[in-house]
């Protein structure tokens, strides 16, 4: 076993209930970095026996566990390698850059209306985590000069397939619901199917690309 290293960002591992463990960290790269591991040491047979492994924006819970205290104690003193990037063929998302905020966020990025789709749709996004409806992942991937605040005033209704953003985020709508991101667009992906195996389009790890579509 790896001692933590002097210096790396803190674990505190959270007993939540019998058999689960809440395992807070400092912020959203150190939270994917640890989800990657702990799959990693799933996959390698090396991680305690856990039913589900559920990244969120600073934290990862593992349920399942027979024993959670053991797992807390090693948890932390794990040497977490920085976040590298993810294999695999990216998920594309045709997307119509026609949104209702598409001139708000090009006055925020500093840059004309047209120019946004360009901007988003090269860049390569993850998904960190997923919450809010089913099938809505949290996208990481802009840089810090495109980040942009929430609506003031959240709509009562966000189409299905509307392409927001919000803080360090991208995401899609997967359904009809309230939202405050500002939306830029707009995919006809679906990004949850019941009837699907799996029923979610987009999982924590998962490379995303969003493309110009007429």
């Amino acid at each position: 076993m790896t001692a933590h290293p002097v210096g790396a960002p803190p674990r505190r591992p959270l007993r939540v209930g019998p058999h689960a463990l809440l395992v807070e960290v400092a912020g959203g790269e150190e939270a994917q970095a640890l989800h990657a591991e702990l799959l990693r040491r799933r996959a390698a047979g090396t991680l305690p026996a856990v039913t589900e492994i559920v990244p969120a924006a600073r934290t990862v819970l593992l349920d399942g566990l027979a024993d959670p205290q053991a797992l807390a104690a090693d948890i932390v003193r794990w040497d977490v390698p920085p976040l590298a990037a993810s294999g695999g063929t990216p998920v594309v998302l045709p997307v119509r850059y026609d949104g209702a905020d598409l001139a708000e966020v090009a006055a925020l990025w500093g840059v004309a209306a047209d120019e946004v789709a360009g901007i988003h749709s090269g860049l390569e996004f993850r998904v960190a985590f997923c919450g809010f409806a089913p099938g809505f992942g949290y996208l990481t991937g802009l840089p810090a000069h495109l980040h942009v605040p929430r609506r003031a005033t959240p709509r009562t209704a966000v189409p299905a397939g509307a392409v927001g953003l919000a803080g360090p985020y991208t995401g899609v709508y997967p359904r009809s619901s309230p939202g405050g991101w500002q939306l830029i667009g707009r995919t006809d992906a679906v990004l949850w199917d019941a009837a699907r195996e799996p029923a979610a389009l987009l999982a924590p790890g998962t490379r995303v690309r969003f493309e110009v579509s007429a």
